[in-house]
């Protein structure tokens, strides 16, 4: 694999030189495939040319999964290929490439992920001399590990280490007595990173390729004369007759956002308690600020008597004569008497406003902070609770939902939670308490004014309903229109690697425009309605100044200059106050739209428990009995059946091979036992219906190795023991059983760092520790699902041993493709379209006259099937011989 990526130019080289003449194509080891449909997956940007695409669907086994699919070649087959099985995607995989007019094809292993009968398909028909790609003279360097194809290479190159171990024609090899088999066996002590690969070079004259326009959308063409004597699989996943196109949309609601809503979130931060605190808070600094306005106004006025009085030297008990103008001051605070000509001195008054002043100060940062703990709270409330519903749910909404989409709510709508709303509950609501509190004092100076307030406050209530009903749509569409965006962005990311092969970056590129204009476009309509708003309010505060201002012009009123300036100067507040207050409590409705989107995702419908679950021992399973009983199983409710009334049982501590086509319900017979979608029937483990317990205990209970190794970002620790139960020294124990103990013999032993996903460590590396894992958990029934389709024989081989020898008293459930892995099973299940057709000892199931196992097996040549026959007739002997 490294070579083929230095090839590509995406490894680095620290000596020598790669020279190339020629357009690449490249099959990666884990098939890319990318949101679209099937045929948009296979073009990938080169125009449509039916005869050309026919006859690449037809090389590929790809036939009969069109006629399977809803759609055919016009499946919309959703992020991450999950409406196919593994093999249907590399296949695709292996259709993109081949369907390009290249002259070097690098193939990564893409035979690995499919049947021994496919895989012949591919290689006779598509990949070898006398396949498609042999016949145009291409160059094919092709990694793999299924030695039965290497006598038909013209060029065999052994690697182990980063190194070339021995190369040559498979002629002159075998001429030298190299047995490929018996030479990755010897390499098994050598192999570092159980990467031991053996690659084939088809190496004939190059055809020169063809430039061809590009371009991302999908053709309009459609496939037709299907051949109808196409073998191989079927697929197993949904085959709804729905359009799927409306399943992968995100789904939008409509018109204002629910009181609920708000009502969701305030509880997500705050009891009655706390919000009546709030309240308080809130009042409290209101009133401070108002009282504060109105001291300095009743300061000015005692000042400008003062004043008065010195300049005609008159006494302070003679009273100022003043006509229909007695303050609104003295009538508020009772102990001023303007009979008798009382003036506070300027000290009280500079006391009492600094007295003021400081309160304003302490009880503003008393509610602020009291706030936005309160908004933390929520937030991380609402955090927990949306990731626990993501959780909780099903794989169904994984597999209709693309991960751009789910990131989006987990980052831009969390942030907008996080930061811009609560900022904006705080602005909108101390700026309408600020607005009350001006209004209150306008009127008061003179109660003219509420006639012009009403009939402004009318419109701006009709103006904020008009802007509220656009902005919240078009903040609803931004938001939709924005995942696209972030599931381009990772599956580009994912898939970098061949979309740099095939030189497709600017079709990527203008793909990525085009969902960032669309994107663009709604936020711009936003911007605009938002500034369009703000102008109307801007121009209604204008002229609500305008009136005040007048009002003490034209009106002769007698009012003092103190209560004149107070009125003027709340009323040019005001004009800020308004637009930013309303603005900001449209915001708020719209950063609701956020909180509506992150509470979808608390509200997905949970995986169905049975209620009340039935309560087991700890040492449940004890001895590892499985029962199948008229199982049938659906993705979901409505869709199609892909296991079919399945009656079979398993013996404690038996070993059962799984084999089948691609596509034919092995995967999904696994997905039946842990229980991840809609079971009909009875699957028994040791008698208990596990349909009886709870979801965590079940999968608790079973350990699986999936073809695909997941580790997390951390410690290597936290990847062999999450939840802590076992100490070092058990960890060590089953490093050591994997042959794994030396990559963490560094400083940092068990705390050396995981990169994502586990990009750190090879594929075999991963699987290996995801086996330590399994070793730790000691439980009574372990599934291999194709953990070994993506390793070299050396790796299988040790996986192998290692499951014999640590799980020799466990069930074990084993689907494969490499046959040689289940050949010394004590039985063999064979599948096929959902069903089981044949169940039985591998030498039984081969002394059939016609069989599918049998088929299986002699599809994989005569050398190879011979030795296959051995391991079976060896394991039945040593029965015979033990029984």
């Amino acid at each position: 694999s490294s070579l083929l990526q230095a090839m590509l130019k995406e490894l680095p080289l620290e000596s020598g030189s790669i020279v190339s003449k020629g357009k690449f194509a490249y099959v990666s080891q884990e098939p890319w495939v990318f949101a679209g449909t099937v045929r948009q997956n296979i073009l990938f940007g080169q125009p449509m040319e039916k005869d050309r695409y026919d006859s690449v669907v037809q090389a590929c086994a790809l036939l009969r999964d069109f006629e399977q699919l809803p759609h055919g070649d016009k499946t919309i087959i959703g992020e991450r290929g999950a409406a196919l099985s593994g093999g249907q995607k590399a296949r695709i995989s292996l259709a993109r490439a081949v369907y390009r007019r290249a002259d070097i094809f690098l193939m990564d292993d893409p035979l690995s992920a499919v049947d021994a009968h496919v895989g012949r398909h591919l290689f006779d028909i598509c990949i070898g001399p006398r396949g498609r790609l042999g016949k145009l003279k291409t160059t094919r360097i092709l990694v793999t590990h299924q030695v039965h194809f290497l006598k038909e290479a013209d060029w065999v190159i052994v690697m182990n280490e980063g190194k070339i171990t021995i190369q040559g024609t498979p002629y002159d090899l075998s001429q030298n007595g190299i047995d490929f088999v018996e030479l990755l066996e010897k390499l098994e002590e050598e192999a570092g990173d159980g990467e031991s690969s053996i690659m084939t070079s088809d190496r004939r004259s190059r055809r020169g390729s063809r430039a061809s326009s590009r371009s991302i959308a999908s053709s309009q063409h459609s496939l037709e004369d299907l051949a109808e004597d196409e073998q191989h699989e079927k697929g197993e996943k949904d085959k709804s007759k729905s359009p799927e196109a409306d399943q992968n949309m995100e789904m939008s609601s409509k018109g204002t956002v629910q009181g609920s809503v708000l009502l969701n979130y305030v509880r997500c931060g705050a009891n009655p308690v706390i919000l009546l605190g709030l309240l308080i808070l809130f009042l409290g600094t209101q009133l401070a600020a108002s009282g504060a306005d109105f001291w300095v106004a009743f300061w000015t006025s005692q000042e400008e008597q003062r004043i008065f009085l010195r300049q005609n030297n008159t006494d302070h008990s003679e009273p100022i004569e003043r006509a229909n103008n007695s303050s609104i001051l003295e009538e508020a605070l009772p102990e001023i008497d303007s009979s008798n000509g009382s003036l506070r001195s300027t000290e009280f008054c500079m006391t009492v406003h600094g007295a003021l002043v400081i309160s304003i100060f302490l009880i503003a940062i008393s509610r602020s902070i009291s706030f936005y703990r309160t908004s933390v709270r929520a937030s991380q409330n609402l955090h927990d609770s949306m990731f626990k519903g993501c959780v909780s749910t099903s794989m169904r909404f994984y597999d209709t939902n693309p991960s751009g989409r789910i990131l989006n709510r987990f980052s831009k709508d969390m942030g907008s939670v996080d930061e811009l709303l609560p900022k904006a509950i705080l602005d909108a609501t101390q700026i309408i308490l600020n607005m009350i509190g001006t209004i209150i004092v306008t009127v008061v100076v003179n109660p003219m004014f509420l006639i012009p307030l009403a009939f402004l406050g009318v419109i701006f209530i009709y103006l904020r309903k008009i802007y509220l009903k656009t902005s919240k749509n078009v903040k609803r569409l931004e938001g939709i229109t924005r995942s696209p965006v972030f599931s381009h962005l990772a599956a580009s990311l994912a898939g970098l690697p061949t979309i740099r092969a095939f030189a497709a970056q600017n079709e990527l590129i203008k793909e990525f425009d085009s969902h960032q204009d669309i994107h663009t476009a709604a936020f711009y309509m936003f911007i605009t309605s938002s500034t369009a708003f703000g102008f109307a309010l801007d121009l209604l505060c204008l002229i609500f100044v305008l009136i005040v201002v007048f009002s003490f012009l034209v009106l002769d009123t007698n009012i003092l200059g103190d209560r004149v300036g107070l009125a003027i100067t709340q009323a040019m507040a005001l004009t800020g106050m308004m637009q930013w207050g309303i603005r900001q409590s449209a915001e708020v409705a719209n950063f609701m739209m956020s909180v509506e989107r992150l509470l979808e995702y608390r509200d997905l419908q949970p995986e169905k428990q049975p209620d009340p679950p039935r309560i087991l021992n700890k040492g449940w399973p004890e001895a590892g009995r499985i029962l199948f009983k008229n199982v049938s199983y659906r993705y979901f409710e409505g869709g199609n059946l892909v296991l079919k009334n399945l009656y079979f049982e398993i013996n404690p501590m038996e070993k059962i091979g799984i084999v089948g086509r691609t596509g034919a319900g092995k995967s999904s017979l696994i997905g039946a036992l842990f229980r991840l979608a809609q079971v009909e029937g009875d699957i028994l483990i040791d008698g208990v219906n596990t349909g009886e317990i709870s979801l965590e205990n079940l999968r608790s209970k079973i350990s699986i190795i999936p073809q695909d190794p997941v580790l997390f970002s951390g410690t290597l620790r936290r990847n062999l023991d999450p939840f802590e139960d076992f100490p070092d020294t058990d960890l060590w124990n089953a490093l050591e059983q994997v042959e794994l103990k030396e990559i963490a013999n560094g400083p940092l032993g068990l705390q050396m760092a995981v990169a994502a996903g586990g990009s750190n460590f090879s594929v075999g590396q991963r699987q290996l520790i995801c086996l330590a894992r399994a070793i730790l958990r000691s439980n009574r029934v372990l599934v291999l699902d194709e953990a070994t389709a993506n390793v070299d024989p050396n790796t299988d081989r040790l996986i192998q041993e290692t499951i014999r020898i640590k799980f020799a008293n466990c069930t074990v459930l084993t689907i494969a493709h490499r046959l040689n892995t289940i050949m010394d099973s004590d039985r063999v299940l064979v599948m096929d379209a959902g069903e089981s057709i044949e169940f039985g000892t591998p030498h039984d199931l081969l002394q059939m006259p016609v069989g599918v196992f049998k088929e299986m097996v002699l599809a994989t040549g005569p050398s190879e099937s011979e030795r296959l026959i051995q391991i079976a007739k060896q394991k039945h002997d040593e029965i015979e011989a033990s029984g």
